[in-house]
């Protein structure tokens, strides 16, 4: 299958990778010529070419404008891609934002899904990751084999926008497990307890979750280097911010974690990995 890629950063290069590597044509188009380095695929001079080309495209960007843009905007991918065609977007936006584009790709008959991942760089790398998918549930069998390149878990949540409100409860508990796993090994520095022991018989008992083992670990050494910089998921913060403003839903843990996050962007560390949570801490 033509298959086109958008968003060839820390998540979707790996992902592009292995949709080329299980025998797809890969083609690309990225703002930055240095992301296309050392990658074997068809570069297209514009999102339109790239559409025109694919009868699939996967996007993984930033944030809901820049979706919307390589979706809608000029030489954007409605410019270029034929009826019947598919758009899957594997960003983290809002699910209204998603539903909106849906909408207008849907006027020129362009199928789409927001199917947004979790699982990190490693999930990425390993192929690992879980995927929330949001639209028609036909949609989402066509191009299953090619998420099944991606991930072992693909969950159909419901309609367009669906994806996006799982993977806003994902990053709110990920997250919120980060913090926990903050005040834990402050808590046990600051009674002279040795954190890595600490860690180490938690991850035994009925606290032991993935959070603990990857970022504990990072705490305990105190590697802060980006896995997933801690920018995006202030910025996923603000996208629960706004979803849980429209449906009139109180959340104070997530509140009190979003100015953990607020506070650490102050502190100059959101190109750090989230684990820096522990240094905010660490400045009381």
């Amino acid at each position: 299958m033509k298959v086109g890629f958008i968003g060839l950063g820390v998540m979707g290069r790996p992902m592009a990778l292995h949709l080329q590597r299980a025998g797809h044509e890969l083609h690309v188009w990225a703002r930055r010529p240095a992301s296309l380095e050392g990658l074997a695929a068809t570069v297209c001079a514009t999102p339109a070419e790239l559409g025109r080309q694919c009868e699939v495209v996967f996007t993984v960007i930033t944030s809901s404008a820049d979706v919307e843009a390589v979706a809608l905007g000029p030489d954007g991918l409605s410019a270029g891609m034929a009826a019947g065609s598919v758009l899957v977007d594997c960003s983290t936006i809002a699910p209204d934002v998603e539903r909106r584009i849906a909408a207008r790709l849907g006027e020129q008959g362009i199928h789409m899904l927001d199917a947004p991942v979790s699982g990190g760089a490693q999930g990425a790398i390993d192929a690992t990751l879980a995927i929330m998918a949001g639209g028609e549930a036909a949609v989402l069998e066509r191009v299953r084999p090619l998420l099944a390149c991606l991930g072992q878990r693909i969950v159909h949540i419901g309609p367009n926008g669906a994806g996006q409100v799982a993977k806003a409860c994902n990053q709110m508990i990920m997250v919120a497990a980060i913090q926990a796993t903050a005040e834990a090994m402050r808590l046990a520095a600051a009674a002279g307890v040795d954190c890595a022991r600490v860690k180490q018989a938690l991850a035994g008992g009925s606290a032991a979750s993935r959070v603990l083992d990857v970022m504990g670990e990072r705490m305990v050494k105190r590697d802060f280097a980006a896995g997933i910089e801690a920018r995006l998921h202030h910025k996923d913060f603000g996208l629960v911010r706004e979803a849980a403003r429209q449906s009139g839903v109180p959340m104070p843990l997530t509140a009190a974690v979003d100015q953990q996050l607020n506070s650490l962007m102050a502190q100059g560390w959101g190109r750090d990995d989230t684990a820096s949570l522990l240094r905010v801490l660490e400045l009381a």
